[in-house]
């Protein structure tokens, strides 16, 4: 049902606007061979906002895989750097929620840790809305942060790395066959704020899938049932994924995005001196405006990316101020 329901709105949604493109053309032709300017002037303002809305429903035909229109996982983890790595793992957190936000998307935190000064380790975020992983399955790889450190007492220049995996939570309809002998399930006490019972007891449940080496772990609820039951659904959801990856390899002999968190092995690049430019190293396209894609303003590199991974990489560059 669901399906049918988003196929008939696509289809809709489409003889529609042939419908509206048809009639105010008519309406241009009628209003020059009357000289009325207005009717005219309206029908191209009509035939304008039907262009802005198809430039939506473009976007929308490259969220067509089996996986895009669920909610997803994102999983933020800082590289080698210490500190440095650590507050831009944070910095990356915080963009991926506001982004969320500006869709309407609900966030939820499984999992965060800490950094040992500043920042944080790791963290996993449930985020649930309409096409959540069709829009930002191309978030996957290394983004690099170059700026004027912060934690440096001498003003020098720096460069951070960040991993960020994407991975789709999976319904009923998607059957998932783990092996719980092939899994080593492990408890640890929670890190983090929360109330007494969350930090004294070893409610926090890491589970690892030794064949593949995914490692899956869940700290939000004070339960360690409820953690164990959404982790092992968030190890599901890796498998599925891990699954998905080796098909897209074999059909395009590409390396996995996945990789070591360093130089050589980043999607994007985040500029902030000496001077300003956030460029995305697989289609080209930048924006002068990194304070703006710090706070969510991601559209534009998901859609290039959505498109660049349907043609095949021929994409031209664009450059968004």
């Amino acid at each position: 049902m669901r399906e049918r329901q988003r196929l008939d709105t696509a289809i809709t949604a489409v003889r529609s606007t042939e419908r509206q493109l048809a009639d105010n053309l008519d309406l241009i032709e009628m209003g020059e061979e009357e000289g009325d300017a207005t009717v005219v002037a309206d029908a191209e303002a009509a035939i304008a906002a039907l262009r802005d809305e198809m430039a939506v429903r473009q976007v929308e035909t490259l969220l067509s895989g089996e996986a895009d229109g669920n909610d997803t996982y994102i999983e933020i983890h800082a590289g080698a750097g210490g500190t440095e790595s650590q507050d831009w793992a944070s910095m990356l957190f915080r963009m991926y929620t506001r982004w969320a936000e500006r869709h309407g998307f609900k966030t939820e935190t499984l999992e965060y840790h800490d950094g040992e000064e500043a920042g944080m380790k790791s963290a996993t975020v449930q985020i649930k809305g309409q096409n959540a992983y069709g829009w930002l399955k191309t978030e996957s790889g290394v983004h690099r942060l170059v700026r004027i450190s912060p934690f440096d007492s001498q003003a020098r220049r720096h460069t951070s790395f960040a991993s960020v995996w994407i991975y789709p939570v999976i319904d009923d309809s998607i059957e998932i066959e783990v092996n719980e002998s092939d899994c080593r399930v492990d408890t640890y006490r929670a890190s983090g704020a929360g109330g007494q019972h969350i930090n004294t007891t070893d409610s926090a449940v890491r589970i690892t899938h030794e064949p593949s080496g995914i490692v899956v772990q869940c700290q939000s609820e004070r339960s360690q049932h409820k953690n164990r039951a959404t982790a092992w659904s968030m190890l599901r959801a890796r498998l599925y994924e891990h699954e998905l990856k080796k098909r897209e390899e074999a059909a395009s002999a590409q390396e996995a995005s996945k990789s070591d968190i360093g130089w050589g092995h980043q999607i994007r690049s985040y500029v902030l001196q000496p001077y300003q430019l956030v460029k995305d190293l697989r289609t080209g396209m930048e924006s002068t405006s990194p304070g703006d894609v710090l706070d969510g303003d991601l559209d534009r590199f998901m859609e290039a990316s959505l498109a660049h991974r349907i043609t095949g990489g021929t994409t031209e560059p664009v450059t968004a101020e």
